[in-house]
């Protein structure tokens, strides 16, 4: 028999789409379960759970699973409607966050370009972004989770992810979100991100010279 409202999130410590996951489930105050997977070595329920892509996360809500850090989301805050809420309440907001979420996850680069610049002025849902206290929304989830290691990964990587003098909102939006109690209990510490960046950066160095 499967616990009522119970939860259960498969995910991945340095994973950032599962990191999101965790966010939304501490914004809204939800109890669950973390269950760690070796992706080398993915588990049986993993494969069960998400059959198509066989990744994490996978939220699994009274033994239903949904897949996709985007999709888990949403679900989330359709399921547990009280506040704080994802998702603006008007359609037409609502459709926009969720536009610049998907733009953001799959063009992060080049979204960074355009939703600051003069062209993207007013498009953008409610303006520049506002923090306050542990209260986040879809995209402040989705930008935390993209960019909450910036600094770690341009201190092992060398390369500039966030200028301060060209995004100036950006920086400041992602440093007010990395002081949220919320997120600092969520972001692996520094020297894990460090140690599995710095294997990423020598694989790729080894492949390139073969």
């Amino acid at each position: 028999m499967v616990e009522e409202n119970r939860v259960t999130l498969r995910g991945m410590w340095s994973s950032m789409y599962s990191k999101r996951v965790e966010l939304a489930l501490r914004v809204k105050g939800i109890e669950y379960e973390y269950m760690e997977e070796d992706l080398m070595n993915k588990s049986m329920l993993l494969l069960r759970y998400n059959p198509v892509h066989k990744k994490v996360p996978v939220l699994v809500h009274n033994g239903k699973p949904v897949a996709e850090s985007l999709v888990i989301l949403e679900y989330i805050d359709e399921t547990w409607k009280h506040n704080p809420r994802l998702l603006p309440e008007d359609p037409y907001e609502r459709a926009k966050v969720g536009f610049w979420a998907n733009f953001l996850h799959l063009q992060v680069f080049e979204a960074l370009a355009v939703v600051f610049t003069s062209e993207g002025e007013g498009c953008f849902p409610g303006g520049a972004p506002a923090i306050g206290g542990d209260s986040m929304g879809l995209l402040d989830i989705v930008m935390c989770s993209l960019f909450g290691a910036h600094k770690v990964q341009e201190e092992v990587f060398g390369v500039k992810f966030i200028d301060r003098d060209k995004y100036p909102i950006i920086s400041s939006w992602v440093m007010s979100l990395t002081e949220l109690p919320l997120v600092k209990e969520v972001i692996p510490p520094r020297e894990k991100l460090a140690g599995i960046f710095r294997f990423i950066r020598d694989k790729a160095l080894k492949s390139s010279a073969v």
